[in-house]
């Protein structure tokens, strides 16, 4: 398992007493009101049980047992109460996220619609695969635009998905500006009747655009840091909260990265 390490939370002191809460921002690389919110014990115990709900059990130095530490120092100086929960976890709550991705599954865990942590799990070799071995494959970013469709695409299609899959099929296509009949060019026509239609539930989903997006793109590539950086430049600079989305194109296009980049090796007895 490869693993997106929390920062250890600090202490803060000022005349040798703790005087500032631990933040969301001084452990996680998060911005926006999130980062200014003191970790509460209320989200830590949410992000557990949620992790325990999609995984079967909690994750050993993931971000919930950051939360956790941070909120049993916060609480231990008196900074937040032992039942207090971060209001933008209430109101927005915690998510962890699956995404499968060719011999491998990428977990994403998010306050506030906010990433905090992104792992890779291997997927046992099913027996009788021959050889019994099977070495990480370097996921295109075709692939990781189907992941993010069959995982996270069950909600309308916005702006900024749309600037973001421009971004990925310029990225693996070499070619600037809409490809005519593309998968760029078709969440712009998605956008468009998106911006026609009251309802949620009669808008295009990511979903539609996205499934099969290996064969929509006229050429594909693997998965880069820079590919990442780019796609999720574009995304948030049409995002209005100027935030990468945990549900969105930009993070399964940098999982995608982090994978090839750590050169995951994969086995059937892992």
């Amino acid at each position: 398992m490869s693993q997106e390490q929390p920062r250890r939370p600090k202490e803060k002191q000022q005349g040798g007493n703790n005087k500032d809460p631990i933040k969301y921002g001084d452990v996680f690389q998060v911005s926006g009101e999130l980062k200014e919110k003191p970790i509460a014990p209320g989200d830590a115990a949410m992000m557990q049980n949620v992790e325990v709900r999609v995984l079967g059990q909690p994750q050993t130095g993931g971000p919930a047992d950051a939360m956790q530490l941070a909120a049993a120092r916060n609480v231990s100086a008196g900074l937040v109460g032992q039942q207090d929960v971060t209001e933008i976890a209430r109101r927005e709550g915690v998510t962890v996220m699956e995404t499968d991705v060719p011999g491998s599954r990428i977990v994403t865990e998010a306050v506030g619609g906010q990433v905090i942590g992104q792992f890779v799990q291997a997927v046992p070799v099913p027996k009788g695969v021959e050889g019994g071995d099977v070495h990480q494959t370097n996921i295109t970013i075709g692939e990781a635009l189907e992941a993010a469709g069959k995982t996270m695409g069950n909600r309308p299609l916005d702006q900024s998905d749309a600037v973001a899959i421009q971004a990925a099929e310029a990225r693996a296509t070499g070619v600037n500006g809409l490809t005519p009949g593309g998968i760029g060019a078709a969440a712009q026509a998605a956008l468009a009747y998106n911006y026609s239609v009251p309802q949620d539930e009669d808008k295009v989903k990511l979903g539609d655009v996205l499934k099969d997006a290996t064969t929509k793109l006229a050429a594909d590539k693997v998965a880069t840091r820079e590919d990442a950086e780019g796609v999720m430049t574009a995304e948030m600079h049409y995002n209005p909260q100027m935030v990468m989305k945990a549900d969105g194109v930009a993070a399964s296009v940098t999982a995608a990265a982090r994978i090839n980049e750590k050169g995951v090796d994969m086995d059937a007895s892992t």
